[in-house]
């Protein structure tokens, strides 16, 4: 496995596009298609991830295996409070259960040593089990519960987790 970052204008192009067939894939059965569309516009479409990039310090990986793109991710070093923020961890539903999952978070493991950072943190939806699931088996602890208001009347309804690295 490898992972490309992203910071050129055709990363970010495929990057968007990925994101793009992951979401419709997978989010509009469980926040409604009206939803989905909103947060691919706003957070996931080439305009946001282009700007988090190059104004908020965002960092995107493509995750490669067996020659193809099965996912990405988004983290946002928080070098004040030594953490780690994992915005996106996507993959295609054809590559889940594969091991990429676990094995990208040691690749932010080992990024977070690089970077002296003491912690991995998230927001995961409270009604996805699945990668719910996922966080705990990978040592993930739920620190808090919060909504937070997207605009345009939609609400995230999350858990905040976090892995405390030894």
């Amino acid at each position: 496995m490898k992972y490309i970052s992203v910071c050129t204008d055709a990363g970010i192009d495929t990057l968007a596009a990925v994101a793009s067939d992951i979401w419709y894939e997978y989010w509009p059965e469980h926040i409604g298609a009206d939803q989905t569309d909103y947060m691919v516009n706003n957070f996931q479409s080439k305009q946001a991830i282009t700007k988090q990039i190059r104004e908020e310090g965002y960092l995107y990986f493509l995750i490669v295996a067996e020659g193809k793109i099965v996912g990405y991710c988004g983290v946002h070093p928080e070098e004040q409070n030594g953490r780690l923020f994992l915005s996106k961890l996507y993959l295609y539903a054809s590559e889940r259960g594969k091991g990429y999952a676990k094995a990208s978070m040691q690749f932010l493991i080992q990024l977070c040593k690089f970077n002296n950072l003491r912690a991995i943190y998230l927001t995961v939806n409270k009604y996805n089990d699945l990668a719910i699931r996922a966080y705990k088996a990978a040592g993930f602890e739920t620190i808090d519960s919060v909504e937070t208001d997207i605009g345009d009347g939609f609400i995230m309804d999350d858990f905040i987790m976090e892995k405390v690295l030894g």
